[in-house]
Order: structure tokens, then C-alpha cells, then sequence
């Protein structure tokens, strides 16, 4: 057993320096190609991945954007339809209104032309009265006047 362990120690103190010579080659592959490789793969990641994200986040920022443009186009719209419906109203009013003044204007001068007719109609039933009442006496006169021309023909 001891010839083993003897041939055992050998073996073991001979692989030391195989053992120092891995140790340096993982070292070295760490730092020349592994600690590179590492770096190159993450700078591809930021460049691809990360590239895809960013248009991901400018896609959803350009949405949000669009969102918000069509949101302020409904408003500006509804406030473009107010503002005219406002107009609207205000021109029913002022024709409303020109109607109500040209009614009233109008209601002015028939009530004014009645007010003309009726005093020109008292006037002519005056008149009228008048002449009346000279024709009448001038129809009892030239009615009269025959029977008065023939009694003074007959005579006292």
C-alpha cells in the first residue's frame, strides 16, 4: 500500500506543474478570450436587443403621440362645432330679433294707417252729415219753393 500511496505522490507531485500550466491557461482564456467574448456578446445584445427595445419605446412613444394629437384634433374640432353652433345661434337671434323689429315696425304703421283711416272716416261722415243736411235743405227748398211761388201767385 505504501508503493500506492508512493506512486500516488508521484503521479500527483508530477501533475503539479500541469495543474499550474491549466490554472494559467483558464486565466489566460478568461482574460484574452472569455472576458472579451463576454463583452463583444453584451455590446451585440445592447446593439440588437437593445435597439429593438429602443424602437419598441419610440414605436410606443410615437402611438402616444399620435394619441394624444388625435385626442387634441376631437377637441379642437368640438370647439370648432361650438364656436359655429355659437355663430348660428347668434345670427337665429339677429334674424329673430330684425323679424320682431320689422313685426313690430310693421304692426306701427297698420295701426297708425287705421288710426288715419278712422279719423279720415269720421272726417267724411262729418262731411257727410254736413251735406247731407245742406242738401236737405236745399231739397226742401226747391221742393218748397214751387208751393210758395204759387201761393203768391194766388196770392193775398
Amino acid at each position: 500500500m505504501d508503493e500506492i500511496l508512493s506512486q500516488l505522490g508521484g503521479l500527483l507531485l508530477g501533475s503539479i506543474p500541469t495543474i499550474i500550466f491549466l490554472v494559467m491557461l483558464y486565466a489566460t482564456y478568461s482574460v484574452l478570450v472569455h472576458k472579451p467574448l463576454v463583452r463583444v456578446l453584451a455590446e451585440r445584445h445592447a446593439r440588437t436587443e437593445g435597439a429593438m427595445e429602443k424602437a419598441r419605446a419610440d414605436i410606443a412613444a410615437a402611438q402616444a403621440r399620435t394619441a394624444e394629437y388625435e385626442q387634441r384634433l376631437r377637441e379642437a374640432r368640438v370647439a370648432m362645432f361650438k364656436r359655429q353652433e355659437a355663430r348660428r345661434q347668434q345670427a337665429v337671434q339677429a334674424r329673430a330679433a330684425a323679424a320682431a323689429e320689422a313685426r313690430a315696425e310693421a304692426r306701427s304703421q297698420i295701426d297708425k294707417a287705421k288710426a288715419d283711416i278712422e279719423k279720415e272716416k269720421l272726417a267724411a261722415q262729418s262731411g257727410l252729415e254736413a251735406e247731407s243736411a245742406r242738401l236737405a235743405a236745399e231739397i226742401i227748398r226747391v221742393v218748397l219753393s214751387p208751393i210758395t211761388v204759387q201761393a203768391q201767385a194766388v196770392g193775398p
